[in-house]
């Protein structure tokens, strides 16, 4: 008989570690994919609407203030920011980032020099984003922009390039 209750034990010690790692498993599988699926999920590119390109004017430089979202991992995070839009003929835009390319500094457009200047250390760029004048090592940064339904639609650099 003790042969049979020894049998009869170790039987039952192996169900009982057999089920406990198949529960552990169940658990601790979907548990996992939960915590990691941020690294498998692909990055989607977002598209930022800054409004009808009707109300966009033509041949004059304007500042567009738009909220941007990041998500990261579980969290979304807002934030503000702009981008000067240029059509010549309201179909195609140029959509330029507002900061200068030598430091960073937010420029402005002087409609009486037709330049957009930058405060800090003199730079002018033309209306095409060129260097005109100062320390920038490169034409203004672009974002890409595409028009979809009559609204202008940005994606924002993901890394400001460096100087």
């Amino acid at each position: 008989m003790d042969t049979e209750d020894n049998g009869r034990r170790s039987f039952l010690k192996k169900a009982i570690f057999f089920l406990s790692g198949l529960i552990g498993a169940g658990l601790a599988v979907p548990s996992g994919i939960y915590f990691l699926s941020p690294i498998w999920k692909k990055t989607e590119e977002d598209w930022i609407e800054l409004g009808p390109v009707g109300e966009i004017p033509k041949r004059e430089p304007i500042k567009v203030d738009f909220v941007q979202r990041k998500k990261d991992g579980w969290v979304t995070v807002e934030g503000r920011s702009s981008a000067w839009v240029i059509t010549a003929d309201g179909q195609n835009f140029t959509v330029f980032d507002p900061h200068c390319t030598h430091l960073g500094c937010p420029y402005r457009w002087d409609a009486s020099k037709k330049q957009f200047l930058c405060p800090c250390h003199n730079a002018a760029f033309g209306i095409d984003g060129e260097v005109l004048a100062g320390p920038p090592p490169r034409a203004l940064d672009r974002f890409a922009s595409k028009v979809v339904g009559g609204k202008l639609l940005i994606r924002p650099l993901s890394e400001k390039k460096e100087g």
